[in-house]
């Protein structure tokens, strides 16, 4: 059995905090750029991009503004015409084609990465459907979490297909994401700990892109080990850690902030949940299985 790793590497001394989601009154959002910025680094956070919809924020649009020492990354929402999706460390405005495999091939020939936004959205809790997620090809990855959409109509958690596109293998991260709107109410729910030193832009997308961080409501991951066919994940403020295989089974429970597993011999990958108080979470990334 061999067993990807995506935290091969990764460091031990703190990891990076950031949202990938927020908006200002440049689209739909209440507060001015500047405040949104200012609101999360009150909060601590350490990284942020601004992806108002359908419009590009650039390195040269932050460089006029104070970042109050968050590193700030190009992005915007491409929605119109169809699902949303973020661009990531965009270098451009993609046209918003209704063919969303353009936009993503043309993001991909481009700079940054697309992730693909609440999928569980909306009163059928279908947003984004299952059949456009396993058609699509070459985005990097999925919210599942949204942190506004708990105060709208259908799911902020998308976990249920996310595990349908893991079991074939397909290598689609899981983000968690404010999609910040309104001043504090949407700030702090969801966020991204990316296993880096490097606090650049550069550092931060190519950690993602590896799948080194993980998706948090408020858990915090210590550690997480590989060795052989086992796999330890340690979460200092969990109450209980699950872990799931193939299409969301669950294999291993415990009611402690540490759990140490044996791969089931038929998984193809497996993930793991930790969970604290108050609906608090956090997620790893999978790690996928393959026969030697």
């Amino acid at each position: 059995m061999k067993i990807s790793n995506p935290y091969l590497n990764a460091p031990s001394g703190p990891w990076l905090r950031g949202n990938l989601h927020a908006h200002t009154t440049a689209s739909d959002g209440r507060q001015p750029i500047q405040k949104v910025i200012a609101d999360y680094a009150a909060l601590g956070y350490d990284f942020l991009s601004i992806s108002d919809h359908d419009i590009f924020t650039s390195e040269a649009d932050y460089a006029k503004l104070d970042s109050h020492g968050l590193v700030l990354i190009p992005g915007n929402e491409v929605s119109r015409n169809g699902e949303h999706l973020l661009h990531v460390g965009a270098d451009r405005l993609i046209e918003p084609h209704a063919d969303r495999q353009q936009v993503i091939d043309e993001i991909n020939a481009s700079a940054g990465f697309a992730v693909i936004n609440h999928p569980n959205w909306l009163a059928d809790f279908n947003h984004c459907s299952f059949d456009s997620l396993n058609q699509w090809q070459g985005y990097l990855g999925m919210e599942i979490f949204n942190g506004t959409i708990g105060r709208l109509d259908g799911s902020p958690y998308a976990t249920d297909k996310w595990d349908r596109l893991l079991v074939q293998r397909r290598r689609v991260w899981g983000f968690a994401n404010d999609d910040s709107h309104l001043a504090g109410a949407d700030i702090g729910l969801g966020w991204n700990m990316v296993g880096t030193k490097d606090r650049s832009v550069a550092g931060i997308l190519d950690a993602m892109r590896r799948g080194c961080f993980y998706a948090s409501t408020g858990v915090t991951i210590s550690s997480i080990n590989v060795a052989g066919n086992r796999i330890r994940v340690e979460a200092s403020d969990a109450d209980c850690i699950i872990a799931y295989e193939q299409v969301g089974r669950e294999f291993a429970n415990v009611a402690t902030n540490v759990i140490e597993v044996e791969v089931p011999a038929d998984a193809r990958y497996v993930r793991f949940e930790c969970l604290g108080r108050g609906r608090r979470a956090a997620w790893t990334q999978p790690f996928f299985v393959e026969a030697e």
